[in-house]
């Protein structure tokens, strides 16, 4: 199969690749480095050292002896998103190509507006292109389980039957988007449906939990690993707690750490990916998978990294920062995920082990770390305004 990954170069992106070829998938993909620079700015970089595409595809093609095809360009630009579509000629387009944070779209109007255009418009060239050129492809669209927000039922995975005076109804579930960055994926949504309405697209709209993890195979050669960010804006929380561990600095939760999110090791989200591309929707079908492994507070992901870290001899304690979101901090969470196990998805048990094996790949990388360490406590607040938030309580 010939797959197409926007957003190439990016955390989920270059793992998926390789996890791809590993299957004899034909991989090609696009990225115009947005991510690097996003993160620079941010005062910050991958606590990984990571290759530029160039040398990227020369490891590629030497490990896995086949080309990875590949155009830098931007994806809110039309002319290029249809020239490579054409070129390439996909059976499935993986959208990953979108700023994929919640902070640097709370910074101001600029970053607002920029985080709304980029991910909204590339998603809307991207569906065009398919009406007009590859009409049968399917696309693998990257959304989040941020997108529901926290509501007090049960979540499903995107539909729900409703029964309003008398009369019932199959619709989307409601969003309650916490942030413009979370809404610039509902409004993603919403177009790749009526896309798929209007011109018999085929879809899987993924909603995705927090990812973690440095690795999702034991792939030797340093020239493959991918990037693990961990300052305020691009760090996944496990992420920056295991960051943090390396260096002694305090593992920080926001408030008190009664916040529950959806979780998933990075190679439970390839295999995921994999069977949702091995598997796809028929013509003009919309359809949404939920994609984590489990629910854990935020409290609680830090307990278990201290723990981790105990055991392997560092020293970890926590520290609860003021909570520079507006968000609830003890809530109902309850969302199903039932797609991915009837398409085979074989979840990872032990969550504490891929912990360990972050942390053990990160130790050669503490200087890193330990030279960016000022952004990893949050200055950006959700009110508009930037100040770094105090500490409120020690565990």
């Amino acid at each position: 199969m010939r797959v197409f990954i926007a957003g190439i170069d990016g955390y989920l992106g270059w793992s998926l690749a390789q996890y791809l070829a590993i299957r004899g998938h034909d991989v090609g993909g696009v990225d115009g480095y947005q991510r690097r620079e996003w993160v620079a700015e941010m005062g910050g970089q991958s606590a990984t050292p990571i290759l530029g595409m160039q040398d990227r595809q020369q490891a590629y093609e030497d490990l896995f002896d086949t080309q990875l095809w590949f155009r830098e360009g931007d994806l809110t630009d039309w002319r290029f998103v249809s020239e490579v579509i054409t070129e390439f000629k996909p059976d499935a387009i993986v959208h990953l190509g979108e700023c994929p944070s919640a902070p640097y779209s709370m910074i101001d109007l600029n970053h607002t507006v920029l985080v709304q255009q980029n991910n909204i418009v590339g998603t809307l060239n991207i569906l065009h292109a398919m009406r007009d050129i590859t009409p049968d492809a399917h696309l693998v669209k990257l959304g989040t389980m941020g997108e529901y927000g926290t509501p007090n039922v049960d979540i499903p995975e995107g539909f729900f039957e409703i029964e309003y005076n008398g009369r019932t109804d199959l619709m989307p579930f409601p969003r309650q988007a916490g942030s413009w960055y979370h809404w610039s994926k509902v409004h993603d949504s919403n177009n790749v449906m009526f896309a798929c309405n209007m011109w018999g697209l085929r879809s899987t709209d993924i909603m995705q939990g927090v990812v973690f993890g440095t690795r999702f195979d034991d792939v030797e050669d340093d020239r493959m690993i991918t990037r693990v960010d961990f300052d305020q804006a691009f760090g996944t929380i496990i992420n920056r707690f295991c960051c943090q561990a390396i260096i002694n600095h305090p593992l920080t939760t926001y408030g008190h750490g009664g916040q529950k999110r959806s979780f998933i090791p990075l190679k439970d989200s390839m295999q995921c990916m994999t069977l949702v591309i091995e598997n796809p929707p028929d013509k003009a079908e919309y359809r949404v998978f939920n994609q984590f492994q489990g629910v854990f507070t935020v409290g609680e992901l830090a307990e278990k990294v201290r723990s981790v870290a105990s055991n392997i001899g560092i020293d970890a304690n926590i520290v609860n920062l003021e909570n520079p979101r507006i968000e609830s901090e003890d809530h109902y969470y309850n969302p199903a995920h039932q797609a991915l196990f009837d398409l085979g998805y074989e979840p990872t048990e032990d969550i504490d082990s891929e912990i360990k094996i972050m942390l053990q790949d990160l130790l050669k990388y503490s200087d890193r770390i330990e030279s960016k360490k000022d952004v990893l406590i949050p200055d950006v607040r959700w009110n508009g305004s930037r100040q770094k938030a105090q500490r409120i309580a020690s565990a």
